[in-house]
């Protein structure tokens, strides 16, 4: 089983962190993946920089050019990867956009994965159809999820679609927004998590946009299996560096 549906299926209000790959420095990578996991964290994203990132907020955009100031790369970043099933257990989905993935090549990207031991994928750019038409069976050959994002103006008809393409999670963006851009939750977000969960979806739902504390934690996974923090992990990274890790999750939950 892949370690995503493992958790998934055996712990509940999991704790996601997304972060930049070679930010705050190009090094980093491996020693936040380390710290995230002994500090209790349930799941990683790792961003793959890229040089036009649509939908990050300022922040992750910030911290994405740093990191390719810094010489980080595709082909580097699975050079720093080779050896982190040594370390760490927790799943690890790798968070980009499909330019570098084409440029790398399809298939080597998703075989170097499987040998790494990356669980699985979050491409916002790639289409539903795209990816079944082209990419599906590659993608589970190599025992990797495909996690596909839907929002509050997200048909039900769609949510059914990208449901019945899943094999992993749904990606619950809780506005239609950047990433990092809101400060809270009103009645439109609540209201739209308890929509969801009444569908009743055979995939389960991670929420992300706009988780930075406690109090939005808990009230995303009021109604979800797990909740994403980014802008607000950065941000900690950026002005602590990773000392500040041990803290920064305490104060989550």
């Amino acid at each position: 089983m892949n370690r995503i549906n493992d958790k998934l299926n055996t712990k509940s209000k999991l704790l996601s962190i997304y972060f930049t790959a070679g930010y705050p420095n190009l090094e980093d990578t491996v020693p936040v993946l380390e710290s995230l996991q002994a500090n209790g964290v349930d799941m990683v994203e790792i961003g793959l920089p890229f040089s036009d990132p649509l939908a990050d907020g300022p922040t992750i955009q910030a911290s994405g050019t740093q990191a390719l100031k810094n010489g980080m790369t595709t082909t580097l970043l699975f050079e720093q990867l080779k050896d982190i099933r040594k370390t760490v257990s927790i799943p690890l989905i790798i968070m980009g956009y499909f330019n570098p993935v084409l440029q790398y090549g399809v298939e080597n990207f998703c075989k170097k994965c499987q040998e790494i031991g990356i669980d699985g994928f979050i491409l916002p750019d790639l289409p539903l159809a795209e990816y079944q038409e082209h990419y599906q069976e590659m993608f589970e050959k190599y025992g990797l999820v495909n996690v596909f994002l839907i929002t509050p103006q997200t048909s039900d008809e769609r949510i059914k679609q990208i449901d019945d393409a899943s094999n992993g999670f749904i990606y619950m963006v809780s506005s239609a927004s950047v990433t990092g851009s809101q400060s809270g939750f009103g009645n439109a977000q609540t209201d739209y998590f308890a929509r969801i969960k009444n569908m009743n979806l055979n995939n389960p739902q991670i929420v992300g946009f706009g988780i930075n504390n406690s109090e939005t934690f808990d009230a995303a996974t009021k109604y979800t299996n797990g909740a994403i923090i980014g802008s607000a992990f950065i941000k900690m990274l950026t002005t602590k560096g990773i000392d500040g890790i041990s803290d920064f999750v305490k104060s989550i939950r």
